[in-house]
């Protein structure tokens, strides 16, 4: 299964979004959106190109963060994926989202506006970036492999 994985779009509109990331989000079998859309027409827009998973983000509108969770879990293919915005400095924001989660493979996260493709004690973290200067891709299989693709 590929998901592409977007977060801290930060715009008020779908038509912002960059189209590199549409072309590639009407390919995937999945969209996970790790918060920070900041209105509702960004995730109304998503979910026109496929299936989307989603959390809210600290600058998410009111109404999107009465409608979407502030984590989320998902299994596919056997494997437990978590989502979450995450919060406070880009240092050390990995140890905060892992306290979240319990027996994951995976953590999708967000807020600090850096790109991350990494395992650390055998969970892969998995930070798109921007998305107006990145955005990624998670390949699950037997293990899970991520992809960040800068535009």
């Amino acid at each position: 299964m590929r998901i592409g994985v977007v977060s801290d779009t930060h715009v008020t509109s779908f038509a912002e979004v960059p189209d590199r990331i549409l072309i590639a989000l009407a390919e995937v079998d999945l969209i996970i959106h790790a918060g920070d859309f900041v209105t509702k027409d960004v995730l109304d827009g998503l979910k026109r190109l496929g299936e989307v998973k989603a959390v809210w983000g600290n600058m998410d509108s009111g109404e999107l963060k009465q409608i979407l969770p502030e984590k989320e879990l998902l299994l596919i293919g056997g494997k437990r994926i978590g989502i979450t915005h995450g919060w406070g400095s880009p240092y050390g924001i990995e140890d905060r989202v892992s306290r979240m989660f319990e027996d994951v493979d995976v953590i999708v996260y967000g807020h600090s506006h850096q790109s991350r493709n990494e395992i650390r004690k055998s969970i892969l973290f998995f930070n798109p970036g921007q998305a107006r200067n990145s955005f990624g891709i998670l390949t699950v299989g037997k293990e899970v492999k991520g992809e960040i693709i800068n535009l």
